[in-house]
C-alpha cells in the first residue's frame, strides 16, 4: 500500500508520476511528509511549482529531512515558495505518523 489517499485518475502523466515518487522516497518518514503534501497540493501546483517540487524529490532523504527539521540550513537554491509550503504543511509539534 502506498499510503496515498488521493486518486490520480484526474492527473496528467507528469503529476501522476510525481505523486507516486513522493510516496516512494525510501524512508517512511519522508514518504509521509512528501506524499501527504503531494496528495493535498499536486493538482493545484503550477507548472513552475511542480518543477520545484520535482527538484525537492531528487534531494536525498537525509538532507531534505534535516532541512525540514531545521538541523541543517536550506541551500539557497532549494529555499523556494514550494519548499516553504512543504515545511509549513507538516507541523513539527505533532508526530509524522498517524
Amino acid at each position: 500500500m502506498s499510503g496515498t489517499t488521493r486518486t490520480s485518475a484526474d492527473l496528467d502523466p507528469r503529476r501522476r508520476r510525481t505523486l507516486f515518487r513522493a510516496w516512494h522516497r525510501g524512508i517512511r518518514e519522508m514518504d509521509l511528509i512528501m506524499g501527504r503534501f503531494a496528495d493535498a497540493e499536486i493538482g493545484a501546483l503550477s507548472e513552475d511549482e511542480l518543477a520545484l517540487f520535482e527538484a525537492l524529490i531528487e534531494v536525498p532523504d537525509r538532507d531534505l529531512f534535516r532541512w525540514l527539521t531545521g538541523e541543517d540550513p536550506v541551500p539557497e537554491n532549494y529555499d523556494t515558495g514550494v519548499y516553504r509550503r512543504l515545511k509549513a504543511f507538516h507541523r513539527h509539534d505533532a508526530p509524522i505518523h498517524g
